[in-house]
């Protein structure tokens, strides 16, 4: 039976962070679904074109043997009804602080509550990616600060082109 896993985020924009867990999940998993969530209430700065197609140029590298195949999704709807339509068995979910385990241990209590047949997968961000937040980023760059260790230098040119820095 094939294992799909689901690894849900805004992406706005996707981080070093991101894809770490990305490369990480890949090794679990037979597929694995990124699903960019549209999130209009959390106001991004890129467009959800944008996003998606920063992931796939982003991802379009990552292959190779005993590595998931990727799939790049959009979703408008509660997580677990998305992760229900992709009939996944695992929503895989990166961890950096003690901040994230509290967040996340409430959402996967819910999740559990609509769906107990879909499991939840903390994956702990590396060490060096431990502080990246993609809002942190985005304040970074909108000052003119140095991102190079945060984000692509793919991702750092459509920041630095938002913010006409």
């Amino acid at each position: 039976m094939e294992r799909v896993g689901l690894y849900p985020g805004t992406f706005d924009p996707v981080t070093m962070g991101h894809l770490d867990i990305i490369g990480r999940a890949m090794k679990v998993v037979d597929r694995l679904i990124i699903g960019v969530a549209v999130s209009e209430a959390k106001k991004p700065l890129f467009a959800l074109g944008e996003r998606l197609a920063m992931l796939q140029e982003e991802c379009a590298g990552l292959a190779g043997p005993g590595l998931a195949k990727i799939e790049i999704r959009t979703f408008d709807k509660l997580l677990m009804h998305f992760a229900e339509e992709c009939q996944v068995s695992v929503i895989i979910r990166g961890l950096r602080a003690v901040s994230d385990f509290e967040y996340e241990f409430q959402m996967t209590a819910m999740n559990e509550q609509l769906n107990r047949e879909i499991e939840t997968l903390f994956l702990m961000a590396d060490v060096k990616h431990q502080a990246v937040a993609s809002r942190l980023v985005k304040e970074i760059a909108r000052f003119g600060g140095d991102i190079t260790p945060f984000v692509t230098p793919m991702v750092k040119k459509h920041l630095l082109e938002k913010y006409k820095v």
